[in-house]
């Protein structure tokens, strides 16, 4: 991530259930349309008990920021548990190359909360 980038964050909650998917996608959905020029970022930090909600969530947010110009969804603060559960779904991808994680968001940001 370019830290002179904006980015437009969603933060998972720490309970995410499947009722809060759409409202997550929603909010980064506008965050984007209101900054084109913003990447895509999501704060996983509180997911540390990850499950297939988490997994859910997390690929729709991906889906929700390649519609929005072809944006690729980063991660960051994934935690160890939620890595390996998207590599044994087959979302690797999403945890970054070499399980590496995206830096801490700019300053210049959308907060999505």
């Amino acid at each position: 991530m370019n830290p002179e980038q904006p980015a437009a964050v969603v933060v998972l909650p720490d309970h995410l259930t499947r009722a809060d998917v759409p409202r997550l996608c929603a909010r980064l959905h506008t965050a984007l349309a209101a900054a084109p020029a913003a990447e895509a970022v999501c704060d996983a930090s509180a997911a540390v008990h990850p499950d297939l909600a988490t997994i859910e969530a997390l690929a729709r947010l991906a889906l929700t920021a390649r519609r929005a110009g072809g944006r690729q969804l980063r991660l960051y603060g994934t935690p160890p548990e939620l890595r390996a559960l998207l590599e044994l779904v087959g979302l690797g991808e999403l945890a970054g190359a070499a399980g590496e994680d995206a830096p801490a968001p700019a300053c210049q940001r959308s907060d999505v909360e």
